[in-house]
């Protein structure tokens, strides 16, 4: 490692230590020419994730436009930034958990569904009407029926 203040090409690690969210790792080093001291950070290279849309075209992952989904679905609604960074964390930590870097969007959507369904089902209603782009007030229907836990057999 080059020493930021004299250009020297050795350095001795000092201290390591592992940020708080386990990403990257941070190292105190001391300069073998000049003995001055610097940090440097290290973290994992991630490898790109390619969507494939319905139409064949490939483009990269972006956690911009599924924060603005994601904002939309629950715009107005009790949850923060907090939550939808949780929920933006979740979906990519299972997609580079994933054997296969293309990943079709279709599938991606899924995930999402499946996360708001869990977490405010107005906002599950909201993303679905976009998603799976409805056209009828029966398609409404459907998913709050599908949302409505059954009561048993009341029509005797």
């Amino acid at each position: 490692m080059r020493c930021p203040y004299c250009g020297f090409l050795d350095s001795k690690v000092i201290d390591k230590r592992e940020t708080s969210d386990l990403t990257s790792t941070k190292r105190r080093r001391e300069c073998l020419g000049c003995h001055k001291r610097f940090n440097t950070h290290e973290r994992v290279e991630a490898v790109d994730i390619l969507i494939t849309k319905k139409d064949g075209r490939r483009e990269s992952f972006n956690h911009e436009k599924l924060r603005a989904g994601l904002f939309k679905a629950l715009e107005k609604r009790p949850f923060g930034s907090e939550d939808i960074d949780r929920v933006i964390a979740e979906i990519e930590a299972e997609l580079r958990g994933y054997k296969s870097t293309e990943i079709p969007s279709k599938q991606i959507g899924q995930m999402v569904m499946k996360k708001l369904k869990k977490l405010d089902k107005i906002a599950y209603i909201r993303f679905a009407s976009v998603y799976k782009n409805f056209t009828e007030v029966k398609d409404f229907e459907t998913v709050v029926r599908d949302l409505i836990p059954e009561r048993g057999n009341q029509h005797a």
